[in-house]
């Protein structure tokens, strides 16, 4: 405690008449929380997992434990409470994660940032932002489930982001729960170098505590919520087993760890810190991922947890975080090393990665990553070079929000009144020219037509979309002239649903959700080539431009980008003017010939032109560019792309039959199933076109008992006969068919 909240504190107490006790405890607990550890008691970590794994569930116990909360809720609510990260009513009724929920605590004198994120594939996007400013994670796994859709999303996230990560199987009461088969599945499935670092005393309703290999120790969680941590003995009869998986466990760090090793083949005994030293350097590197058992629910295996995160998670100094020097004549595409030091010395360098739109105005979450910052600085968008004051800096916990005087690297904090997007870098110095790598968000792949059905509140629902739109990248909105309707587009039905859902609570606003639309795209079958002269002669200066080029496929791994390549050597197409023909490819791949969906797959090579001294402009060369990707469409053979959704299916023995069927007849393959103890895991490959009203008809099939997840996997080919359905429907809207043609005339 610093000697100014030492004298606070002393004229809190000269004042305690005034004061109630409850009181003074949470002036306590405010400046326990503002206290700043060094650099080596932080650890900032996100729990992430499919959806039902028990996420929230974990975090509400390590809240519980670390003594954060004095009491824990379950997540559906049945109190009417809920869990403290479900902040949001929605949240609680379902009981599912919508938003990722940042907090923060205190174990063993470490100051532990937490972000609890969803586990729904159609929120991704909150886990991929909280995993960019995250330096480690634990990956949650259900006993039962195992490794499923999501986790294999997540586990590819941690992967782009370089997060280490220790593994917890959880729910080990539940019937069915078997540890040995998550953790053959993570070394299958996600190719972790993966060993059990406990093993379970007793499994479903006899599960009581679990085996620590590295002590070689009993752990027991007495008490009425398992707050109180008995260590034992190993029973006799689990001795043989530990030194197994011990043995296991030490060959499994050998492999990846120099130091451990030369201790197994010098045939060393290695001690204890010698193991936790391994598993640490080892987790670090990503080279080897621990695991760990518990059930959170049950109130056992929390507290090892916390302690692993403490042992074998880096700290904000041990990640290595960079940052690009925009262009410049000095520093073109350099990379520098940020300082994660805690002396406020270096200039401040922050990682804004999360918008909330609140009552109070813009809640903007951000990541410090290097210097400090203090109430009352100037900070500058290192985007839009705007300058802002730092009125308000809190830390969040849950939908609380904490005041402080100043943070530091390391540290996760808030601001307000900060207009800025997801993904910005800020400092506090504009000469620094520094910009982060931002998030990467991926596109949405269903659409819905959406109108208010009152007309009175278009007002709200223009609050509504603006809002929704920035916080949330991943959800967009369009007006579409040929149809003359709003579009809004997302990651899945779910996820446009609940927006619905949350215009009419928050704002007053009913709407009306059409009939979902999937994100088609049009592509080149084979190379094309062009030459296009664009010529407008009507007094006075004219238009004048010529491209010559090939417009080739790209390959199947790329059919959703576009690229632009300038070839061309000489001046007949001038520099300033190549901007122009990329415009103008870029502008005309908004929407196809074919379909009118987005065309995508497709390079355009520039490889030759002409231009006229006076009649050449950018736009000339815009128009031209236009020109010929129209001549190619004529010329060329061009499909339709569908997204193909990854989907994963879980269900009763006696229903599969059934199951497989369907999913054939909606055009599914089958890529493999699994079974045990009566339930059947089926992976499977379907047009997302297919896969609407899909929950509906499981249930039916299934006695209610079945349930599956879905996940964008590719863009593919579609059939013959759904491509002649698009293209006539779209030849339908446009007056294009013969016979409409006819009536017009």
């Amino acid at each position: 405690m610093t000697i100014f909240n030492l004298i606070r504190a002393t004229n809190f107490l000269k004042n305690a008449s005034k004061n109630t006790i409850s009181q003074f405890e949470l002036y306590s607990t405010n400046i326990k929380y503002a206290e700043h550890k060094h650099l080596e008691r932080i650890r900032n970590i996100g729990i992430s997992a499919h959806i039902d794994s028990g996420k929230t569930t974990l975090t509400e116990r390590i809240l519980f434990y670390t003594g954060r909360i004095d009491q824990m809720h379950e997540v559906k609510g049945k109190d009417n409470v809920g869990a403290v990260m479900d902040s949001m009513e929605l949240e609680r009724q379902r009981g599912i994660t919508i938003q990722s929920a940042a907090t923060y605590t205190i174990w063993k004198d470490h100051n532990i940032n937490i972000i609890d994120t969803p586990g729904h594939v159609d929120f991704t996007v909150e886990v991929e932002r909280a995993l960019r400013v995250l330096d480690g994670a634990v990956l949650v796994l259900c006993a039962v489930g195992g490794v499923q859709s999501q986790t294999l999303t997540v586990n590819r996230q941690m992967k782009r982001y370089s997060v280490p990560c220790l593994a917890f199987i959880n729910k080990l009461d539940r019937l069915g729960a078997n540890p040995l088969r998550v953790l053959k599945q993570m070394r299958s499935k996600l190719n972790h170098n993966a060993a059990f670092i406990h093993l379970p005393i007793g499994l479903e309703k006899e599960c009581i505590g679990i085996l620590d290999l590295i002590e070689e120790k009993a752990v027991y969680f007495d008490g009425e919520y398992g707050e109180t941590v008995r260590y034992d003995e190993v029973p006799k009869d689990r001795r043989s087993e530990v030194q197994e998986k011990r043995h296991e466990l030490i060959e499994h760090l050998s492999n990846v760890d120099e130091t451990l090793g030369e201790l197994f083949l010098e045939e060393k005994i290695p001690t204890i810190t010698d193991i936790k030293q391994a598993v640490r350097r080892t987790t670090l590197k990503r080279t080897f991922t621990p695991v760990l058992l518990g059930t959170a629910l049950k109130n056992k295996g929390v507290q090892p947890l916390l302690e692993a995160v403490l042992d074998y998670l880096p700290h904000p100094g041990e990640v290595e975080n960079t940052a690009l020097l925009n262009e410049g004549k000095d520093g073109e595409g350099q990379t520098i090393i940020l300082d994660s030091a805690r002396d406020g010395k270096k200039a401040f360098v922050g990682l804004a990665f999360k918008l909330e739109v609140s009552k109070f105005g813009q809640l903007t979450y951000i990541r410090c990553y290097q210097g400090m910052l203090k109430r009352g600085d100037n900070i500058f968008n290192a985007r839009t070079n705007k300058k802002v004051k730092v009125s308000r800096l809190v830390r969040m916990h849950s939908n609380n929000m904490e005041e402080v005087n100043e943070v530091y690297a390391g540290d996760i904090f808030a601001l307000f009144g900060v207009d800025c997007a997801s993904g910005d870098t800020f400092v506090n110095d504009i000469k620094l020219n520094l910009s982060m790598e931002s998030i990467h968000v991926p596109d949405p792949v269903v659409s819905m037509s959406i109108k208010p059905k009152n007309s009175k509140d278009r007002d709200n629902f223009s609050k509504a979309v603006a809002r929704f739109t920035k916080e949330d990248p991943t959800f967009q909105f369009r007006y579409d002239p040929d149809n003359k309707e709003t579009l809004v587009s997302g990651m899945g039905e779910l996820h446009l649903e609940i927006y619905a859902q949350r215009m009419e609570r928050e704002y007053n606003c009913p709407v009306e959700l059409g009939k979902p639309k999937v994100a088609f795209r049009e592509t080149l079958l084979s190379s094309c080539n062009f030459d296009y002269l664009h010529k407008k002669q009507s007094g006075g200066a004219g238009q004048y431009a010529r491209v010559t080029g090939i417009i080739e496929p790209l390959p199947p791994h790329q059919n959703t980008v576009l690229e632009f390549i300038d070839e061309t050597i000489g001046t007949n197409v001038p520099k300033q003017f190549v901007p122009g023909v990329e415009k103008g490819f870029l502008d005309s791949c908004q929407k196809g010939y074919l379909s009118g969906h987005k065309i995508s797959g497709v390079k355009f090579r520039l490889q030759d032109g002409a231009h006229h001294i006076v009649d050449s402009s950018e736009l000339a060369f815009v128009l031209a560019a236009k020109g010929a990707v129209k001549e190619v469409f004529e010329e060329g053979a061009w499909q339709i792309l569908e997204p193909v959704m990854f989907v994963e299916v879980v269900l009763p023995d006696e229903f599969h039959g059934n199951v497989i069927g369907q999913l054939n007849k909606r055009g599914g393959i089958i890529t493999g199933t699994e079974g045990a103890e009566g339930w059947t895991t089926i992976y499977a490959e379907v047009p997302l076109n297919n896969m609407f009203g899909y929950a509906g008809e499981l249930r039916s099939m299934t006695q209610g008992k079945g349930e599956f997840s879905m996940e964008y996997s590719r863009y593919s080919p579609c059939l013959p006969d759904v491509q002649e359905q698009l293209i006539r429907k779209y030849q339908e809207e446009m007056g294009l068919l013969p016979d409409q043609k006819k009536k017009k005339n």
